[in-house]
């Protein structure tokens, strides 16, 4: 095998779950081949350096094997190889979101419920009381 179609290769590098979702990722910009965006279609080899961008991650790989049949997770980590400044940066974002965890707790993804609301006209009130002279 001396060419695969992107789409297909980062479906079977487990990179997506499905292929439509590779081509989905290709499209919309968030897969690069040696810095330049590319399309589903195009042809890559071994040796070509991808950049894959997946949730808040960018991982920057180099191509070392071809396969366009999905198998294992262990025989498809063999097919590519991430390039130690990628894994450093990911996990230097990975720290930094950590870190920013408690600014994530304060925005709520609910309605308050009645304790939570009685702490807020509580709190309100507060800051009313010490507006006023």
């Amino acid at each position: 095998m001396s060419k695969v179609r992107i789409d297909k290769w980062l479906w079977a590098a487990r990179f997506f779950k499905t292929r439509s979702l590779a081509k989905k990722a290709v499209e919309g910009g968030k897969v690069h081949c040696d810095g330049q965006r590319v399309k589903p279609s195009k042809d890559i080899t071994t040796g070509l350096v991808l950049t894959i961008r997946q949730g808040f991650d960018d991982k920057t790989v180099e191509v070392i094997a071809l396969s366009d049949q999905r198998r294992g997770a262990p025989e498809a980590a063999l097919l590519y190889e991430e390039t130690p400044e990628s894994l450093a940066r990911r996990e230097e974002r990975a720290a930094q979101r950590k870190a920013g965890g408690l600014a994530g707790q304060l925005i709520s993804d609910h309605k308050p419920n009645k304790k939570e609301r009685r702490q807020i006209h509580r709190f309100q009130r507060k800051m009313n009381m010490d507006e006023e002279p």
